[in-house]
């Protein structure tokens, strides 16, 4: 079983990736626990993907310590890498988004695969969960990990989630809410000026998927939308996951399970985040969920 993590953004975000925060006791980053989860939950092979242009300094400061421990691959998410007959725009500097980095990756999946952020902290329950599931998964079968979104918020700002509407355990729909807060056991978001309530039970994606290679075929099909399209913002806008799993949802004969999760998503949306994050990572190891250094010879059993 393939574990992608989503990498190609990190420099962007942290300014280099010398600079990722150092968040575990031992120094660890949050990849790492991803990457630990996905050894315990069974994945055999991680597959970063990431700008080429960055791959020595990633491979330096992240994917060395892990040779060895797992099967390492990487893919580039190159502007030069699109389905037949479609071309960069011209002048752009953004990446497409996250469509374009699932179709990247393609070359290095033969066979069914988790895809999730490189900066999120998902526990190791939902590792769990995504594998069992893809196990057994049928043709069109695709999942996702549904956090209750109490489970997600920050207390220290407003976070935008994808609010998932479900039937019968299948996503249906994904309503995008913007300056979502905590509200007792429930939340709130605002909407054209005005505030409403929000199950704190309500699903939410937090952009991870467990699909097949079945997929690909999808992530061209929303890039040559995105790309031929004469309303998409050429310049700016970017195609993502969750307007791929919008088309598997409206094409007859494929589903998207959402998978129970009651794990505890983590991540650090505000700097003031920081000392919560850190101090909820050492209670895990307290706990005896983590060892207090990830990466030593005996760590990972």
């Amino acid at each position: 079983m393939t574990a992608v993590i989503l990498a190609a953004g990190m420099g962007n975000r942290y300014g280099g990736l010398k600079q990722i925060d150092p968040l575990g006791p031992s120094g660890e980053f949050i990849i790492d626990y991803s990457v630990f989860d996905a050894i315990r939950a069974g994945y055999d092979t991680v597959v970063f993907i990431v700008k080429r242009e960055m791959y020595d300094s990633f491979r330096e400061t992240i994917g060395k310590r892990l040779e060895g421990r797992i099967r390492v691959r990487y893919a580039f998410q190159t502007p030069d890498d699109l389905p037949d007959g479609l071309t960069y725009p011209s002048g752009r500097e953004k990446p497409l988004g996250t469509t374009h980095a699932l179709w990247c990756c393609r070359e290095q999946v033969d066979g069914p695969f988790a895809i999730f952020n490189a900066d999120d902290f998902y526990g190791l329950g939902t590792f769990r969960a995504v594998r069992e599931f893809l196990e057994t998964a049928g043709d069109g079968e695709f999942c996702m990990p549904g956090y209750t979104v109490r489970n997600t918020l920050s207390q220290n700002g407003s976070v935008s989630r994808g609010v998932c509407r479900t039937e019968g355990g299948l996503l249906k729909a994904i309503v995008e809410r913007k300056q979502i807060l905590p509200d007792g056991e429930n939340a709130k978001y605002e909407q054209g000026g005005s505030w409403y309530p929000l199950d704190g039970n309500a699903p939410v994606s937090m952009n991870f998927w467990g699909f097949t290679p079945e997929i690909f075929s999808f992530a061209e099909r929303r890039l040559r939308k995105f790309l031929t399209d004469p309303e998409s913002d050429l310049c700016k806008g970017e195609s993502y996951l969750t307007e791929v799993a919008e088309d598997v949802i409206a094409t007859p004969g494929h589903t998207i399970r959402v998978v129970g999760t009651d794990c505890v998503w983590k991540g650090v949306t505000y700097r003031e985040d920081r000392p919560a994050f850190r101090a909820y990572l050492e209670s895990l190891v307290r706990a005896g969920e983590y060892p207090a250094d990830l990466w030593k010879a005996s760590a990972v059993l």
